[in-house]
C-alpha cells in the first residue's frame, strides 16, 4: 500500500473537510450540521481508533500486507484519529454555542467530564507520538500514557455508543465492531503468553 504516514493524515483531513461541506450544504441551521458533523466524526474516529488499537494484534494473529501496513501506521492512525476527534469536539462546542438547550439535553456534566478526560489522553497521546516529545517524556511515562489512555478512550467509546445502542439499531455494528477489536486483542495476548511458555 503507498498510502502510509503524512499522506494518510491528509487523506483523514480530505476526508473530514468533504463531511464539513456537505452537512453544511444539506442542513438548514448551524445546530442541526453540527449534529451532523458530531454523527459522523465520531464513526470516523471509532474507525481510525480501533485500526490503531488492534494493530499489534492484527499482526501477530494475521501478518500478511495489509496488517503490516496496519502496524506500519500505527501512529498516523492515531494521529488521525486525534485530528477527526478533535473536530468532533469542536462540533460540540459549536452545538453548545448556537443552542444550548438543546445540547444540554443531550448531555450531562458526568458526561462532559468524562469526556473531558479522555480528551486529556488524545492530545497527550498525539503530542508524544512525536520522536522529541516521546524521547524527552521517557519510555516508561510514555508506556504508561499510551497503555491506559488507550484503555480509557476504547471504554470510553463503550459508554458512548453502548447507550445509543440501547435506543437506537444503528448503532449495533459500531458496537459490533468495538467487541471484535477487544477479542482481537485478547486472542493476541493469548497466543503470546503460549509462546513464551512453550518457547
Amino acid at each position: 500500500m503507498t498510502l502510509n504516514g503524512w499522506r494518510l493524515i491528509a487523506l483523514v483531513a480530505s476526508i473530514i473537510l468533504l463531511l464539513l461541506a456537505a452537512a453544511a450544504g444539506w442542513t438548514a441551521g448551524t445546530a442541526e450540521a453540527a449534529r451532523m458533523v458530531i454523527r459522523w466524526t465520531a464513526r470516523l474516529s471509532l474507525i481510525l481508533f480501533l485500526m490503531a488499537f488492534t494493530a499489534s494484534a492484527m499482526v501477530r494473529l494475521a501478518p500478511g500486507a495489509y496488517t503490516i501496513w496496519q502496524r506500519r501506521n500505527r501512529r498516523y492512525l492515531g494521529l488521525s484519529f486525534a485530528l477527526s476527534h478533535f473536530v468532533h469536539l469542536g462540533a460540540i462546542l459549536t452545538l453548545a454555542s448556537v443552542d444550548p438547550d438543546l445540547f444540554w439535553k443531550l448531555t450531562n456534566l458526568v458526561t462532559i467530564l468524562a469526556g473531558g478526560l479522555a480528551y486529556v489522553f488524545i492530545a497527550a497521546m498525539a503530542a508524544s507520538s512525536f520522536d522529541r516529545i516521546a524521547a524527552a517524556m521517557g519510555g516508561r511515562l510514555w508506556r504508561g500514557v499510551h497503555r491506559f489512555g488507550a484503555w480509557y478512550i476504547y471504554i470510553s467509546f463503550i459508554f458512548t455508543f453502548g447507550k445509543r445502542a440501547v435506543m437506537d439499531a444503528a448503532y449495533l455494528p459500531a458496537m459490533v465492531l468495538i467487541a471484535a477489536a477487544l477479542f482481537v486483542r485478547l486472542l493476541a495476548y493469548v497466543q503470546t503468553s503460549r509462546s513464551r511458555v512453550t518457547g
